[in-house]
């Protein structure tokens, strides 16, 4: 499989780029551009709150469930022709996700475009490490990763625009013209891998990681609405992802030929990079799910204004991978993951100290200085990661790759969101404790006309704490994710140099 890049001419090596990239995209895309139509959709089928939000949770269970089998997959079907059957699958779930007339049909639709999309991402950087040799893996992760990294940061933007002047079900339509150009440009110009019929279906394996995997999910998407450990349903699913977990553990490492192989845990900077970018994970996505919420409800902005406002973050991140493939192979990889995490913790540093009347300039910059330590991690960790792997595991050490990023997104945001929602209170408890008649800023309201005795005057005063109360709980989550990725920096001590070609 080393040796495929060279049966590749110079012309098709572009064509095999350009025809992955847009997969790539296809799949990102979907992580988030659903999240700005969702109150369109719960108009549209009549759904409530807690009913919608299956259309995000199915989609997302699916795809972490069926994500680990990409390597089992590849071997027995052959990865050109999974890849393609994923494509296609995943184009035509996003065509009947758009003609959905009611809710059960959409999370149906849902799960079925999670169960096609689970592949595409590892299949794709598993394809690019394949067609380049070791001594271009810096490029080539650097194409990859602006698929993947541009995906979730311009879905929002997309989703708004195609919602607000089409109609939400334009968001899985806007998949059929990437799907059908993937589809031709793999079926022409991807080469087919060998098959490795001696490969077992392992049931055991994948069942209990199945039910691991989806057990957390459902916990971390439905805790926040479920309060937590104070629902019996979040105490079964934690329960459950803990033992099946613990389960699968031991079967890996008690059976002949387990679902996902123990040796591939031997490679030290790929196991590192797992829990690297499980932070970056978390990291990655907890802001885009801030941002939005905190310049809609506490700035007024409309929600296509919030999509051209944050924007420009996917600028930062396309310029620091042009610049991550340049200087790949000169530079010391963990030198550029070090920058970037310098950069992001700054850009979080500087969001603590937002307000409610931020101008729009500031978090367009931070958001740019932000883009660029993205780019400079997420770039070097991923060629890092697979500098010493053996080849063998590639298909399944880039599935197990995505699936860290996707479970450290989920966590992420759980826990930015369930944060943000204890500060907030906690603020308004701690705020409510100096309004009295002798506050200054209390007497000022009174002087510009807040009635204090009536109901109406100790509404609007209430408002204004729990403004107040909010906006300082967005900040101390930024904050919160500043202290994670300080806490990533010491990892970088456990990576290994690439060998120099």
């Amino acid at each position: 499989m080393q040796n495929r890049s060279s049966k590749i001419q110079p012309v098709n090596t572009l064509m095999v780029t350009f025809s992955v990239m847009l997969a790539t995209i296809m799949q990102a895309l979907d992580t988030t551009i659903a999240n700005v139509a969702l109150p369109h959709m719960q108009g549209s089928m009549s759904a409530t709150q807690d009913q919608i939000s299956w259309v995000l949770t199915s989609y997302i269970v699916a795809a972490a469930i069926f994500m680990p089998l990409t390597g089992l997959l590849s071997a027995k079907f052959g990865r050109k022709r999974l890849f393609i059957w994923s494509v296609v699958g995943f184009t035509i779930t996003s065509m009947m996700c758009g003609a959905a007339q009611n809710l059960n049909q959409l999370v149906l639709f849902r799960l079925l475009q999670g169960v096609f999309g689970a592949s595409l991402v590892p299949l794709s950087q598993a394809v690019l490490l394949d067609t380049y040799p070791r001594e271009k893996h810096g490029s080539a992760m650097a194409m990859w990763g602006v698929g993947v990294m541009l995906g979730p940061i311009l879905g929002p933007t997309l989703g708004g625009i195609l919602t607000e002047y089409y109609n939400w079900r334009w968001v899985f339509y806007i998949n059929l013209p990437f799907g059908l150009l993937a589809w031709f440009g793999l079926v022409k110009f991807v080469p087919e891998t060998e098959l490795d019929l001696s490969r077992r279906f392992d049931l055991t394996g994948f069942a209990l990681l199945g039910i691991s995997i989806g057990a957390l999910q459902m916990m971390l998407d439905r805790g926040q609405s479920q309060d937590w450990f104070g629902s019996s349903e979040i105490i079964v699913e934690c329960i459950l992802t803990v033992l099946a977990f613990y389960l699968f553990v031991v079967h890996i490492f008690t059976k002949d030929k387990p679902f996902i192989e123990p040796a591939i845990f031997k490679d030290r900077n790929f196991s590192v990079g797992l829990i690297f970018i499980f932070l970056v994970g978390i990291i990655l996505l907890a802001t885009m799910a801030l941002l939005p919420p905190f310049m809609q409800n506490l700035m007024g902005y409309p929600v296509v204004d919030v999509g051209y406002v944050l924007a420009p973050r996917g600028l930062g991140t396309m310029i620091a991978m042009i610049t991550v493939g340049k200087l790949s192979g000169k530079v010391d990889t963990r030198y550029m993951i070090f920058f970037g995490l310098l950069l992001i913790c700054f850009s979080l540093w500087e969001m603590t100290l937002f307000t409610a009347e931020v101008d729009a300039f500031e978090i367009v910059r931070t958001g740019v200085i932000q883009g660029l330590g993205l780019g400079f991690v997420f770039v070097p960790l991923s060629t890092i990661s697979f500098a010493t792997l053996h080849a063998h595991y590639r298909n399944e050490g880039t599935a197990l790759f995505s699936l860290m990023r996707n479970i450290g997104s989920s966590i992420g945001i759980s826990i930015v969101m369930t944060y943000l929602a204890q500060s907030t209170q906690k603020n308004h408890a701690v705020f409510s404790e100096f309004i009295n008649p002798y506050n200054f800023a209390f007497m000022q309201s009174v002087e510009q006309g807040v009635n204090a005795t009536s109901a109406q005057g100790l509404a609007t005063v209430n408002e204004m704490i729990t403004s107040q109360a909010m906006t300082l709980g967005y900040l101390q989550d930024f904050r919160l994710m500043m202290w994670i990725t300080l806490a990533a920096i010491p990892l970088l001590l456990l990576l290994k140099a690439p060998a120099k070609h």
